[in-house]
C-alpha cells in the first residue's frame, strides 16, 4: 500500500511525518532486498548445487550488480541464473525508487507551495 502524500494545495507535512515516511520506505525495501536475496541463494544453491557460502555470494554479487562469481553449469542452473540476473536489476532500481519516492516528493511540494 502506498502511503499517503500531500497534495499541492496541502500544506508540507510535518518533519516527524516526513521521517516515518522515509523510514517506512527504507524498511521496505530492506524487505524488499532481502527477499530477493534470499530468492537467489536457494536458487544457486539447489539449482547450481552450490555450497551456502558460494550461493550468498554469487546472490550477492549478482544483487549488487557486479556479476556472478562461480561457474554455473546446467541448463536449469544458467536459466535461474539469467532470469535472477535480470530480476535483480530490476529490483535494484525499484528498490531505489522506494527509498527516493518521499525525498523526491518532499521537495518538488516545498518548491511548489503556494505562498
Amino acid at each position: 500500500m502506498i502511503s499517503k502524500m500531500e497534495t499541492k494545495k496541502q500544506p508540507l507535512s510535518h518533519p516527524s511525518v516526513y521521517h516515518q515516511r522515509v523510514l517506512k520506505e527504507i524498511i521496505r525495501a530492506f524487505i524488499l532486498l532481502c527477499s530477493t536475496l534470499l530468492i537467489g541463494i536457494l536458487g544457486y544453491h539447489f539449482m547450481a548445487d552450490l555450497s551456502w557460502i558460494d550461493s550468498i555470494y554469487n546472490a550477492s554479487m549478482i544483487l549488487g550488480g557486479m556479476g556472478p562469481v562461480n561457474e554455473i553449469s546446467g541448463i536449469a542452473a544458467k536459466l535461474f541464473a539469467s532470469v535472477y540476473a535480470i530480476f535483480s536489476g530490476i529490483v535494484l532500481i525499484g528498490t531505489f525508487g522506494l527509498v527516493i519516492a518521499p525525498v523526491l516528493h518532499r521537495i518538488l511540494h516545498r518548491l511548489h507551495i503556494e505562498n
